[in-house]
């Protein structure tokens, strides 16, 4: 997981909107790591509200394979053949088809889908940077879990002297 959070937990506004994640300058011009972060990534999967917002960007950054989990999705646009496919199935079915296809360190994007993989405890690894702002209401990064999930702070970032960026590693116990 990569993603950004305001300081109340939301990662879109109630209307599903993330131009609040540009309204505070950015005077490095930096990516904040991201470009790094995707050199370790095999294949992308994206929820399908976020792949259609993605859409909405007017350009294709990926890098890396995209599946888009959906099962109302019958077809993508055509410029993206070869670079995105639907997907569908639980997530822990959706991990081990791709697995199966090589790819195995997986970044998972969309609100939904990440609720749904930490549901099944499939995220490894979280690296959560926080906006100073205060939504109100929105869509949010965490809800209500099942189990309790441990992880382990790796480091903290601040940047830009602006945002915090920390880095998160699952905890699991031997059984």
């Amino acid at each position: 997981m990569y993603i950004a959070v305001s300081l109340d937990g939301f990662i879109a506004d109630k209307n599903g909107g993330i131009d609040w994640l540009t309204e505070i300058p950015n005077p490095s011009k930096s990516d904040y790591g991201f470009a790094e972060f995707m050199e370790n990534i095999d294949a992308v999967v994206l929820g399908r509200k976020t792949f259609e917002q993605v859409l909405s960007f007017g350009q294709w950054f990926y890098t890396r394979p995209v599946f888009v989990v959906s099962g109302s999705l019958q077809t993508l646009p055509q410029d993206l053949k070869g670079k995105a496919e639907i997907i569908s199935g639980e997530p822990q079915d959706i991990t081990d088809q791709l697995h199966k296809k090589g790819f195995n360190n997986l970044y998972i994007d969309g609100a939904n889908t990440l609720q749904k993989f930490l549901q099944a405890d499939l995220i490894d690894t979280m690296i959560i940077t926080t906006i100073p702002v205060l939504l109100g209401e929105g869509i949010p990064l965490f809800t209500t879990m099942k189990q309790r999930l441990w992880f382990r702070l790796i480091k903290t970032e601040v940047l830009d002297g602006v945002y915090v960026k920390s880095w998160f590693e699952r905890v699991r116990k031997n059984k």
